[in-house]
């Protein structure tokens, strides 16, 4: 048994902890979708101060040492493992074109792309697509419920927090052994999506008087998109 399988139950009670914390912090509602704001933004500060303290120097730091090859090559090396993640995500919206072509995409990247440290499968037609079990549970008709965020992982909610854990079932990377390789793989991941935001976070410095309200509208709009494929139902105004 390895690690993470021994940490999944504790990892469960972590998030449900920080629910029913959230749930105790906040004295009233301030907006529907954010029923646990002061929580939120208490979380909100706290990721941003590891952020700006180790994240965000290791990224930079990331992005000035590796060459613009080899650093998009360890991108599509984790694209191609999280493929796995959407194949599985595409048989349980019943997408089955799309699973047939994320299959061969696995495959080609694997085989001709290198483990996927080339992403040949896209230049044969076969583009990335993105999806998760959260998105698989609102295709199902599941409510996203409050918006959440999370310690170190940022903006969620309770669908796609459930979610989290259950593609933490499926994802490859969780299987790779001995346990201090898949440490290394999971904090290279880390510090290589957090370098590939840089720009995003410099933009939202830049463009936003409230940086939690940015993020939270921003987060919940593109979950919505994902969620009906860029086609999302026209809102209420009742």
């Amino acid at each position: 048994m390895n690690t993470f399988t021994r940490l999944r139950p504790l990892l469960s009670v972590l998030l449900l902890s920080l629910f029913l914390q959230g749930c105790a912090t906040v004295e009233g509602p301030t907006d529907p979708e954010d029923p646990f704001e002061s929580f939120n933004r208490a979380m909100y500060s706290f990721n941003t101060t590891v952020d700006k303290a180790i994240l965000k120097p290791a990224a930079e730091g990331y992005n000035a040492v590796l060459p613009d090859p080899v650093n998009k090559g360890i991108s599509n090396f984790f694209s191609n493992l999280n493929d796995v993640v959407v194949i599985f995500n595409d048989l349980l919206q019943l997408k089955l074109e799309q699973g047939v072509h994320d299959t061969a995409r696995v495959f080609f990247n694997t085989t001709l792309g290198l483990l996927g440290f080339f992403d040949v499968a896209s230049a044969m037609d076969l583009p990335k697509h993105n999806e998760d079990l959260g998105q698989s549970l609102g295709y199902w008709g599941i409510d996203t419920g409050p918006y959440l965020v999370l310690p170190l992982l940022g903006p969620s909610n309770i669908r796609d927090t459930a979610g989290l854990i259950g593609d933490a079932y499926v994802d490859p990377m969780n299987d790779i052994n001995p346990d201090d390789t898949r440490t290394g793989l999971i904090l290279l991941n880390v510090v290589d999506t957090r370098a590939g935001l840089l720009s995003a976070s410099k933009v939202l410095q830049e463009a936003a008087l409230d940086e939690y309200l940015f993020t939270r509208d921003a987060y919940l709009q593109r979950r919505q998109n994902l969620v009906y494929d860029g086609n999302p139902p026209k809102p209420s105004f009742d």
